[in-house]
Formats: C-alpha cells, sequence, structure tokens
C-alpha cells in the first residue's frame, strides 16, 4: 500500500481519559509473514500463548535476552540444523537493522542470539496460515489456523508450475491488498496474545497487572508498522500517545496492555476499512497503482510482469523462453535479503543474497551466491545448485549495502524441509504424507558456464566490480579454466588454419550454423532474444 499517514477526521477532546482516537495506518511487515514461515510441524503449537510463555519463562531464566541456537533446540527438541535455520531465517526478516543478528557472521551467530522477544513473536507467528484462493466460500473461517484443509487442497500443487500458469487458475489468487487484509485480521485476532508475550507481571493494589515497557512494544515492530517506510520510519513508540513524549533521559513508565491493545485495535479496525474501501474501489474499475495484480502468462520475451509494493517487496511473474533482469534503479527503498522463488519450471536462476527458498519447482537450475543454506520444500523435482556466476561493475557495493559476504557462499547445502507447507494451502496434495521434498543436486561442472551482463549501466564508478566476487569451488574454476583455454587454442587454429578466401567462409558459415543448432537445443536464443528486445 502506499497510503499516507492520515489525519483523523474525529474532534475528541486531547484532554480526555479515554482511548485515543487513532490518527494513523497501521500496516503488517511483509518480511517475517512472506519470508519468516518455516514448515517446521514441531514450530506449530495447539496453545502458542502457554507454550511460548514456558519457552520465555525456560529461556529467561539465565537471565539473557538472547538466544543460541544450542539452548533453542534444547528447549523446542527439535535439531541443531532446524535451530540454526529459525536464527539464520529470523535474521533476515528482522525489523531493526542494527540487531547484533543482522550484522552477525555466519560464524558468530550462534554467540550472538536472537533477541528472546523477536524470537517469541517469530515462533508465534508459525501458526499463521496463508490465504486461501478468493472463490473460496469459507475463507475466513478456516484460513487462520493450521491445520485446516479447503476443497482446494491438491489442486494447484497437481499442476506443473506450466501448467499452473495456462489454466488461468492465477486469477484466483489473492492480490497484495488482500494478503494485507488477511495479515491484519490475524494480527486483530491474535493482538491481546501477542501482547501478552511481550508484556511483565507487576502488582499492585491488590492484583497483578500486565504492562508493556517502551522496549517491549518497538519489538511490536516485528509485527507491522505506522504509514509507508517501515523499519525505515520512525520508531513505534513515538507514533504511540502514551510514549510519543517520554523523555529520552529518563526510563518511560509502562503502560497498561489492556491500554495499548485498546488503541492498537482502534487502529486496525480504521486500517482494515481503509483497505476494505481501497478494494472496493479497484473493483469497481479504478485500481490503485500500488496494488496492481500481476497476471501470469506463457508468452514472448515481453511477457514478464514486475511489480513492486510500496513496503518493498518486489515481484516478478511471467518469465517465459526470455531473461529478465533487474536494475538497481527499478529495486528502491530494497534490499535483496530473502528471495522466494515458486512455481518455475525449466529456468535458470540467478541470485546473490543472503538466504532464498525454492518452493514447488522442477528442473530448474539455481547459480547462488548465499550466505545462508538454500531451503528446499514442497513439490519439487530434478533440481540443480551451482556457484554464482556472474557480475555487475556495482554488485560488490549493493553486497556490501545488505552484508553479504563473499567468502561465504553455502549454495552446496541445501536443507530440504517437508513436502507439505502446513501455512500455505495451496500446496496440500491429498493424501501425501509429511515427508521430506526432494533435494537439489550439484551441477556438472562440465555443464557450468559464466553469464555475461552486458554493460547497461551509465556512469559506472571507478571502483567497480570487475570479476565474480564469490570464488570457484576447484572443480568449478578447473572446469572454467579448460573452456577458456580450449576456446583460445580453437580461436588460434583458426586464425593460423591455412585456408584459401572461399574456404575460410565456408568454415565461417558451417561455425554459424552449429552454433544457432546449439542456440535453439540449449535454449540459449532466448537470451539473444532478450537482448534484441531491449
Amino acid at each position: 500500500m502506499t497510503d499516507p499517514i492520515e489525519p483523523s477526521t474525529s474532534t475528541s477532546d486531547p484532554n480526555s481519559n479515554s482511548t485515543p482516537t487513532p490518527t494513523i495506518l497501521l500496516h503488517p511487515r511483509r518480511e517475517p509473514f512472506e519470508h519468516g514461515l518455516l514448515p517446521i510441524q514441531k514450530l506449530i503449537f495447539t496453545d502458542p500463548v502457554q507454550a511460548l510463555t514456558q519457552l520465555k519463562e525456560k529461556l529467561s531464566s539465565s537471565f539473557a535476552l538472547r538466544v543460541g541456537s544450542a539452548a533453542l533446540a534444547d528447549a523446542l527438541q527439535i535439531s541443531s540444523d532446524h535451530a540454526r535455520l529459525i536464527l539464520d531465517t529470523l535474521s533476515s526478516v528482522l525489523h531493526s537493522e542494527s540487531d547484533p543478528l543482522v550484522t552477525a557472521r555466519p560464524e558468530d551467530v550462534d554467540s550472538i542470539g536472537a533477541d528472546l522477544r523477536d524470537l517469541v513473536l517469530f515462533l508465534y507467528i508459525q501458526s499463521y496460515k496463508r490465504l486461501l484462493p478468493r472463490s473460496h466460500k469459507d475463507s475466513a473461517a478456516v484460513a487462520d489456523v493450521w491445520p485446516s484443509t479447503s476443497a482446494f487442497d491438491g489442486y494447484l500443487s497437481a499442476l506443473s508450475p506450466l501448467q499452473l500458469v495456462r489454466s488461468n487458475t492465477r486469477r484466483f489468487m489473492p492480490s497484495q491488498a488482500d494478503e494485507e487484509a488477511h495479515q491484519l485480521s490475524y494480527l486483530q485476532k491474535h493482538l491481546a496474545n501477542i501482547l501478552s508475550l511481550l508484556s511483565e507481571h507487576v502488582e499492585g493494589e491488590g492484583k497483578e497487572s500486565m504492562v508493556l515497557t517502551i522496549e517491549g512494544f518497538e519489538h511490536l515492530g516485528f509485527l507491522i508498522h505506522f504509514g509507508d517506510k517501515g523499519s525505515e520510519g520512525v520508531p513505534l513508540s513515538q507514533a504511540a500517545p502514551f510514549f510519543a513524549n517520554s523523555d529520552p533521559d529518563m526510563p518511560a513508565v509502562p503502560v497498561l496492555a489492556s491500554q495499548v491493545h485498546d488503541w492498537l485495535l482502534e487502529i486496525i479496525a480504521a486500517s482494515l476499512e481503509h483497505v476494505s474501501e481501497k478494494n472496493s474501489a479497484k473493483e469497481s474499475g479504478s485500481p490503485s497503482s500500488s496494488d496492481q495484480d500481476i497476471a501470469m502468462s506463457d508468452a514472448s520475451p515481453s511477457s514478464a510482469k514486475a511489480s513492486q509494493s510500496a513496503r518493498s517487496s518486489f515481484f516478478i511473474e511471467g518469465v517465459s523462453k526470455s531473461s529478465y533482469v533487474k536494475q538497481a534503479s527499478d529495486l528502491k527503498n530494497s534490499s535483496v535479503k530473502a528471495v522466494r522463488v515458486e512455481h518455475c519450471e525449466r529456468v535458470h536462476v540467478i541470485l546473490a543474497s543472503k538466504r532464498v527458498c525454492i518452493v514447488n519447482c522442477r528442473e530448474c537450475i539455481f547459480f547462488l551466491g548465499v550466505n545462508q543454506r538454500p531451503l528446499i520444500v514442497g513439490d519439487n523435482h530434478k533440481l540443480q545448485v551451482a556457484p554464482y556466476n556472474t557480475f555487475y561493475s556495482q554488485l560488490e557495493e549493493h553486497m556490501t549495502e545488505v552484508g553479504i559476504d563473499a567468502t561465504i557462499n553455502r549454495w552446496h547445502e541445501p536443507l530440504a524441509l517437508g513436502v507439505i507447507d502446513p501455512h500455505d494451502s495451496l500446496s496440500h496434495p491429498a493424501g501425501v504424507a509429511d515427508a521430506q521434498t526432494e533435494s537439489a543436486a550439484c551441477l556438472d561442472p562440465d555443464q557450468f558456464t559464466n553469464f555475461l551482463i552486458p554493460n547497461w549501466f551509465e556512469g559506472e564508478p571507478t571502483k567497480s566490480t570487475r570479476n565474480n566476487p564469490f570464488p570457484l569451488p576447484d572443480p568449478y574454476f578447473t572446469s572454467q579454466q579448460r573452456n577458456q583455454k580450449n576456446l583460445g587454442e580453437i580461436q588460434q587454429i583458426l586464425r593460423e588454419a591455412p585456408l584459401e578466401e572461399n574456404r575460410k567462409r565456408e568454415l565461417s558459415c558451417a561455425l554459424h550454423v552449429y552454433f544457432k543448432d546449439w542456440l535453439y537445443a540449449s535454449g540459449n536464443i532466448r537470451q539473444l532474444y532478450c537482448l534484441l528486445g531491449d
């Protein structure tokens, strides 16, 4: 959404002791809901409040506010791999760029650990279930908490990605505005539980109360933000009337959790109403430019569609028989930390990011520069992974901005989880048990090639990237050197061949024919089409 902070039309008395009238709109943060859900069954609690309250008490008994993977694995009775996955995922979706976990080197993650309050919120929303297709009649009743099933379970997942494109089912998928409304409804329903996990017990006037400190309130920023700037905007406490005027040199007085609850509920209700009005306006024929539905298509190189929400999520869909490259100027206010690739078939994906999640893909090759283990979930077949294979002039600058370390590349360590994603109603094949998904194989080094990005950038800085910053493993480096040597030898042989001019022309024509045949057989012809289209 691109809605500004809007003043309320209410004229309530500012000196009144009643709950303040909301003067701003609230948005859920997309990152934890779209990149922070892990299909690990032990993270989905029957009674999350009771379970997480006990977990919070157990982990805080040592008076430590940060939790490493060993303590987390012991507390949740999960494997060390899954505990580390939780910390890595949390670091990619945190709201605070200054948190030590965000800037930690991979070898320091366990010793630094996660803030207990962020960790508890992260674990709580594992009960979230993504929005069902629009045509489902009872979506409001069944889409909130796992496990639930729908008439759509097994249908879309039974289709291959290309069949999904061609089946015209994309129009039933929820829009970004639909998902925002669903996330707001989830927060509205679970707000009391969320606040209780951030609150502290105090005794006074003969009874025990729950209060929220300014520090606890700030951790709500993991799930929500006011206005459009998200974590780049002002701290949450400055938007709250009970903390806004606090003396920075004096500790802010804790506030009753019930007061915070009532205030936030009123704002969420107003925000839901605003989203509903936007949806109604779109359905009546005047869609918002900030929330376009992207139609998938199986067509030409010009068919690829892209859309960016004001909350810095970028979507690319409909890439077929073409190459699609995004420049820095296209990704405004964004940082590529966690990439989700889903429902792709016979696609080559080249990416440098902290984290990648691959979902329901077939016969794809991923050329990766990633600091965390690639996560593979859902129904996948014949996937291959390979080292990162390209560069452009600003690559190292962009990697530094988001904290990607080129000396650490875990492309070859995919972590495969369950076939069934409990958060996604569209990935429940009927009758399929909770089995581990098919993992990815490493690409044969002899099949490894470099991808050359043309010089599309103007005004390149003097300190530009001139080589792939991710070191190649020995087998791939050796293969690359051998190919370059063979190419050089062939070029020299052709230059020195004692042929007459007419024979040289015949040889040149034959080479062009064989090269054209290879382009079509390998599928690389699409790259030429893409360049011609640009």
